[in-house]
């Protein structure tokens, strides 16, 4: 053995001498407590590891509900019994929605009453000359359409027709030929043509109350001192002119400039043509005991409308 070895053991042995040995039974006690103190330290290590698992699954998933709940059902909040101890939980928030009219959509842009989009039409308040039509060449008598205040219908037993919805208007007397008379001869016809503006929305109230004018006055004496002639007044069917029109006919027996009966009827036509608030009225009265020429008064209609359609557009 070398001597450091020696040297070794020999120290080994001076400090067992040293030391007190315990007793076997006090060194069982201290094994078995040091066992006690691992085993709850594993238990507690254990029964915290599950606790945490089952706190995590309650947070995460939802606890069941009994039944089958529909779609769009909202869930009742638990009682405050089976509510776990801790912070309180705060109810959902929905989202704000923006108050609807009833009936309409959500998202759907009000529209101001009457509004549809685009401006109504403007009732004009004043009436330019370009608002009649011109005369066609082939029409030309070589005297120019006249501006007067004039009556613009024939009398029809007193009645009083729109007179207190006029806004504005103008009245020409105009008088024309026909294509197929030379030019130096006499006129055929004459025309009062009237433009009037109405209050808005009262024109198609106007028409009505003409054609019923028309309907309560089927008969009339013919103003002119002491004539005995007697006008008929009837309606005739009407289209195609302006948004709405009227055409009447007045017929009465001929007579010649010295008031001796002619043994042929003198027919009168006028014809009232609506554009919104606008009524224009062609009345033509002829010239020397000629009659009214329907194709005339219609194709003068026409530019009527025309002329009328422009200055408002």
């Amino acid at each position: 053995m070398s001597r450091e070895l020696s040297e070794l053991y020999r120290s080994l042995a001076a400090d067992a001498d040293a030391r007190e040995l315990g007793l076997p039974d006090v060194l069982r006690h201290q094994a078995d407590r040091r066992a006690r103190f691992r085993a709850a330290g594993g238990t507690l290590a254990v029964a915290l590891v599950v606790v945490g698992a089952v706190i995590g699954t309650q947070v995460v998933t939802r606890p069941p509900t009994s039944g089958t709940v529909p779609a769009g059902t909202p869930t009742p909040l638990a009682s405050p019994s089976a509510s776990v101890t801790g912070a309180p939980s705060s109810p959902p928030v929905s989202p704000p929605v923006s108050p609807t009219t009833p009936g309409r959509s959500a998202g759907a842009t009000s529209t101001a009453p009457g509004g549809t989009g685009t401006q109504p039409p403007r009732t004009p308040t004043s009436i330019p000359d370009r608002a009649f039509y011109a005369v066609p060449s082939a029409n030309q008598t070589g005297i120019a359409p006249q501006f007067r205040d004039e009556a613009v219908l024939p009398a029809l037993c007193g009645a009083d027709v729109g007179s207190d919805s006029v806004v504005h208007r103008r009245t020409r007397l105009l008088i024309y030929k026909l294509p197929q008379t030379p030019e130096g001869y006499v006129p055929d016809g004459t025309y009062t043509h009237s433009i009037t503006i109405y209050r808005a929305g009262r024109a198609d109230d106007v028409l009505d109350e003409l054609r019923q004018a028309v309907r309560d006055c089927p008969e009339q004496k013919l103003p002119g001192g002491d004539t005995a002639v007697r006008s008929r007044q009837r309606l005739l069917p009407d289209s195609g002119f302006g948004d709405e029109s009227v055409l009447f006919e007045m017929r009465s027996a001929g007579q010649d400039v010295n008031g001796d009966p002619t043994g042929v009827q003198d027919v009168r036509l006028v014809r009232a043509i609506r554009v919104g608030d606008v009524v224009t009225i062609l009345w033509e009265q002829g010239w020397e005991n000629t009659s009214s020429q329907r194709a005339q008064v219609d194709a003068d209609g026409r530019r009527a409308v025309t002329a009328i359609r422009r200055w408002l557009d």
